[in-house]
């Protein structure tokens, strides 16, 4: 294969859509009533696309969170309410993970300026995370070290 196929090969593989399924086949593969997935769509737990025509499209992401339903529902004996909150528990925690990410990461860019500072930065120059004014600035001591 020339390296200009090779290149458009690898191109045409990225602009592909994902693969979805319909509804009759997510219901066959996981052994459900078709009626079973319009409820946990009514309900706010699976969130399909549609197509042009209206129908159903489920993508890969949506067949995880129906097996983590199912998980919970057949192996725990959740109900549909209980898995709501789970779920909505669970999207809450990965936004924290997120943010605590960001906060640990900006931390350790800024480690030098928070562990050597000895006067507060002028006000309105600061990229803080949280905003402050300066009669709430505690001055750091200076520490000699032995």
């Amino acid at each position: 294969m020339q390296v200009g196929n090779w290149q458009s090969a690898i191109a045409n593989v990225m602009k592909r859509k994902p693969k979805t399924y319909t509804i009759s086949a997510v219901a066959e593969q996981y052994n459900l009533h078709p009626q079973t997935l319009r409820l946990y769509e009514r309900e706010g737990l699976l969130k399909p696309s549609r197509s042009e025509g209206n129908t159903r499209l489920y993508t890969d992401p949506d067949l995880e969170r129906l097996e983590l339903i199912l998980s919970l529902t057949r192996d725990l004996g959740v109900n549909l309410a209980g898995v709501e909150i789970i779920m909505n528990m669970r999207e809450k925690m990965d936004a924290m993970q997120h943010e605590f990410e960001r906060f640990f990461q900006y931390l350790q860019t800024h480690a030098d300026e928070l562990t050597n500072f000895t006067e507060p930065p002028p006000e309105g120059t600061s990229d803080a995370l949280v905003p402050y004014s300066r009669v709430t600035v505690l001055r750091r001591r200076s520490v000699t070290r032995s």
